[in-house]
């Protein structure tokens, strides 16, 4: 025999405290929310499969597609745990128009890129509205599309050294050329 007391009622663990949910998914990426829209947070090797299931899914629109450089940014950037911040990030907006009856959905997908490798594949096939915004994004920030029909610079001369918008591009005076106009009155 032992002295052990046979459990009681109150030894019973406790069904009232609340489970810890799982977090959100979708297409297997982690899913946050910010100002009311639901936001995937996709790996750079799923990028162009889970953007092709989105569009199968319904996501028919690309509407905007930009890059961001995060090497001064130190504020929380909002990421999920599990997700590993890099220098870079891809936005993407896109948009259901709601022809499977569930009404417009928008969701945004944020891709982090690594410094030392900023290519991501190119979604000219899904989207063809990309075609320019890629550009840009390489133009700008300097994120090669792998695959892209046009990769070349959109707003910057084909000769330019650098991409602007990086936070260490070296900031200077660029001489402005004016041409004499004459007096039309």
């Amino acid at each position: 025999m032992t002295d052990a007391a046979a459990p009681t009622e109150a030894d019973a663990p406790d069904d009232t405290t609340p489970a810890v949910p799982e977090p959100e998914t979708m297409h297997g990426c982690p899913v946050t929310w910010s100002r009311g829209q639901k936001v995937l947070h996709v790996g750079g090797a799923d990028y162009a499969k889970v953007l092709g299931a989105l569009q199968a899914e319904g996501f028919h629109t690309c509407i905007d597609l930009c890059a961001v450089d995060y090497l001064t940014y130190e504020a929380d950037r909002g990421l999920p745990p599990g997700v590993e911040p890099a220098r870079f990030e891809v936005v993407l907006h896109l948009i259901d128009h709601g022809m499977g009856g569930h009404g417009v959905r928008r969701l945004r997908v944020r891709v982090q890129v690594p410094a030392d490798d900023p290519t991501l594949p190119t979604l000219f096939s899904l989207y063809p509205g990309t075609e320019a915004m890629e550009r840009e994004a390489f133009d700008m920030v300097g994120i090669t599309f792998t695959g892209h029909p046009d990769p070349n610079r959109i707003l910057m001369p084909e000769d330019w050294a650098g991409h602007p918008l990086r936070k260490d591009y070296a900031s200077g005076r660029i001489p402005v050329q004016f041409k004499a106009t004459t007096d039309a009155r």
